[in-house]
């Protein structure tokens, strides 16, 4: 599992005044590929990743969890595999791919086997780790623009941590030489928290040894980053660099000693870098569980903070337009067609919505539902419920189904259905909002395959 190193003041140092800023070339556009700092899509629309980490390889069975990271607003899952080392083989990767496409999930595939390398005597090489790419190969092509290839986790320990550079290269030059085209990620040294420098100070090299100029860098922020500053003296050296960076696992501050992932979310946010926390479920150490025995109802602290906290999963993430088929910009949106069909999800109707009526004076709220997607037999609910000019301590949506539609699953909402009447209630961490404030919950629903017409809500407030 995760190994969180407690390296209490190691401290970053700041980036040379000096440094060059390293533009990397654009890519080109077979699928997922970088464009300056960006991860972009094959229709250059740009990608964000807000995601978590699922442990896959230890819990093969959990095949929920895919649709269940992406009912609370994941648009990336990070999927924990076996090169057959230490864990696995992983053997089931065109299932796992189409867990993520069914899922509208961008699915970054790592192998785990490699995680602190030349400290622990167990792991693998990075080398052994592109291997077994080489093995998976054609369950990876012609999947360049749902998938990213994370080569090995934390593939280098606190011994010896500069043997990164190489090692790094060499991988990647061999994964290019073996014809994948895919957008790779690679980790820090230091059990991914490159707390000695060596991934900020020759991160050029490695993003050089790429001949299609498709590699992102990923940081992992744990214990070495537990005061704002440190974690911002990271983003910054590799900002001024101009290199791109995902945050690829990081926790959160449940003592002093941890991560300061406020500032992580923040400053993701601000400068518009890609993150996947650590992780959904099944942790050796609990306290890192988003959810607990993989309910989604029964989200953790930690779960509850990343997915519908301020700068969590729910506000920020976007989903991948290869799923949508739409590009946006701040000034329009243009229909474009998927570069492939996705299954089982036949048709994707755009997002519809319709607001409830004006509400009564005194404490009122609002809710807007929308139809977030939807396939033969079935679709997914998002309904927005909004505070108006005064604080509420709860809510409660009502409203009824025209077309004989049925709720079969539902999140951050106690719902109970009376034939086509619905009536959705707060649970006990949403009903609280500040003037103007708003929630979401969502379903999952049945429909007749002829119609799904958006349902009239009524929003009351106590």
């Amino acid at each position: 599992m995760k190994r969180r190193l407690a390296i209490v003041g190691a401290a970053l140092a700041a980036a040379a005044a000096s440094a060059l800023v390293y533009a990397q070339p654009a890519s080109a556009a077979v699928g997922l590929h970088i464009s300056g700092r960006n991860i972009v899509e094959a229709n250059g629309q740009t990608f964000i990743m807000r995601g978590v980490n699922h442990p896959h390889v230890w819990y093969t069975s959990q095949t929920s969890s895919f649709a269940n990271v992406k009912a609370l607003g994941a648009n990336t899952v990070r999927v924990v595999l076996g090169s057959g080392k230490r864990w696995g083989p992983s053997t089931d990767i065109p299932n796992v791919i189409s867990l993520c496409k069914a899922n509208k999930l961008i699915c970054v595939l790592e192998v785990h086997d490699t995680t602190g390398y030349g400290e622990d005597g167990a792991a693998a090489t990075l080398d052994e780790a592109v291997n077994y790419w080489i093995s998976q190969k054609s369950n990876l092509v012609g999947q360049e623009s749902y998938i990213a290839i994370n080569i090995g986790n934390e593939p280098i320990g606190n011994n010896n941590p500069a043997q990164w550079t190489a090692a790094t290269a060499a991988a990647i030059q061999k994964m290019r030489s073996n014809g994948f085209q895919h957008l790779l990620m690679v980790d820090a040294p230091n059990w991914g928290q490159d707390w000695q420098n060596v991934m900020r100070d020759t991160g050029q090299t490695v993003l050089d040894a790429d001949t299609q100029h498709n590699t992102v860098l990923s940081i992992h922020m744990y214990a070495v980053y537990n005061t704002a500053q440190k974690v911002i003296d990271y983003l910054d050296a590799i900002q001024a660099k101009g290199w791109p960076l995902v945050i690829g696992e990081f926790g959160w501050q449940f003592s002093a000693s941890e991560v300061d992932h406020e500032t992580i979310l923040a400053q993701a946010q601000a400068r518009g870098l890609g993150y996947i926390g650590w992780s959904w479920s099944g942790n050796t150490d609990p306290i890192l569980d988003m959810a607990t025995g993989f309910n989604p109802a029964q989200l953790t602290t930690w779960g509850q903070r990343i997915f519908n906290g301020a700068n969590g999963i729910k506000a920020t993430a976007k989903e991948a337009s290869v799923y949508s088929g739409v590009i946006t910009s701040p000034s329009a949106s243009v229909s474009v067609s998927p570069s492939r069909s996705v299954s089982p999800s036949v048709s994707v109707s755009p997002s519809r919505s319709a607001s409830s009526s004006p509400p009564p004076a005194g404490r009122t709220c609002t809710a807007a539902y929308s139809i977030v997607g939807q396939w033969p037999g079935g679709f997914q609910g998002d309904v927005k419920v909004t505070a108006g000019s005064s604080a509420i301590s709860g809510w409660t949506v009502t409203w009824t189904f025209a077309n004989g539609q049925a709720i079969t699953q539902s999140w951050n909402a106690a719902i109970t259905s009376s034939g086509s009447a619905v009536t959705a209630r707060n649970v006990s961490y949403n009903g609280g909002l500040g003037a103007g404030a708003s929630t979401n919950f969502g379903f999952l629903g049945s429909w007749n395959g002829s119609a799904n017409a958006v349902p009239a809500l009524s929003c009351s407030a106590s």
